[in-house]
């Protein structure tokens, strides 16, 4: 219902390249260039202005994208409305998620719709949290699951996304099964004082949380290791390397000589996990189903993660 030379300037706004609003949308750069040109020319009005080798929207476009973020949703709530009362479905459904939500939560919701929606082509995206979110906002995908507290996925401040909490995420402790916490019900990080670490580098979010987490009870955590991949966490774990923090939403199900233990106390690091939709769209019958089933797996996993201990 939107003019989808508006939704392209929109995306153009975000990103600022004709080659990564290319890359987004889906369209070639020179499809890109052609309906941003097209626009300008229909409206009379220049919208951009080439500076260099880029180009840079004019006060007339940044004017105009402000302006449509009320117009999108509108016309997103009404399509969804209309979804609703004719009982339709669309014809693809896009998913998107970092690594370990993808696997835990978006791939049982896809097959789940397979069955239950089976005129409905699912597509499954894993991407970083921001990366999800520019792909909601460019329409690529309908629903995204990102890590609230990640620095460069700042749901909360985007007017133009809904946002949906399904869990708060803790992260465990993982020991070598012969440790001497590893029997313990639960640890605190004043007793892991000493220990030697394995985490993700410096700059990163989990890195981040995994820092003002023993900052808070005036720890300095020893690093020794830095790694990028849970399952390379788990083989140095299993190896008596050191310890990691690992969230319970990763499944350890299969990982030799490690035990995930429960970390006590007011300072246990957290990490908030969302569903997050275009603002307008959440009432879009396959999204609302899908919310649902989202929010029981969650609930769900957090128990059955501490289940698959050896």
């Amino acid at each position: 219902m939107i003019d989808r030379r508006i939704l392209t300037l929109r995306t153009f706004a975000s990103c600022g390249s004709i080659a990564a609003t290319a890359e987004l949308t889906g369209y070639s750069p020179s499809a890109v260039s052609a309906q941003l040109r097209e626009l300008q020319q229909s409206l009379g009005m220049r919208l951009l202005l080439k500076e260099g080798r880029g180009l840079h929207l004019t006060a007339t476009g940044r004017y105009l994208v402000e302006q449509t973020d009320g117009l999108v949703e509108e016309c997103d709530r009404i399509t969804s409305t209309m979804a609703s009362v004719a009982g339709s479905t669309p014809i693809e459904f896009g998913l998107g998620g970092f690594s370990t939500a993808a696997s835990s939560l978006l791939v049982p919701l896809a097959a789940d719709l397979r069955v239950s929606q089976p005129q409905v082509t699912v597509r499954v995206v894993e991407a970083s949290p921001s990366r999800c979110l520019d792909l909601l906002l460019a329409e690529r995908i309908d629903l995204a699951v990102v890590v609230a507290t990640e620095a460069d996925a700042d749901v909360g401040s985007d007017s133009r996304v809904e946002e949906t909490a399904l869990l708060d995420d803790p992260l465990d402790v993982m020991l070598p099964l012969e440790h001497r916490l590893a029997e313990k019900p639960s640890v605190s990080l004043q007793e892991l004082v000493g220990e030697v670490w394995i985490t993700d580098a410096p700059g990163t979010a989990y890195r981040a949380l995994f820092t003002s987490a023993f900052t808070a009870v005036g720890v300095n955590p020893k690093v020794q290791h830095e790694v990028t991949e849970w399952e390379t966490t788990t083989a140095l774990v299993g190896a008596g390397m050191g310890l990691g923090l690992v969230p319970r939403l990763a499944s350890l199900a299969g990982a030799e000589n490690v035990r995930r233990v429960p970390i006590a106390g007011p300072a246990r690091p957290t990490r908030r996990i969302i569903a997050a939709a275009r603002r307008g769209t959440a009432t879009a019958p396959i999204i609302a189903a899908s919310l649902a089933q989202l929010k029981d797996a969650a609930r769900r996993l957090l128990s059955e993660r501490l289940a698959e201990n050896p």
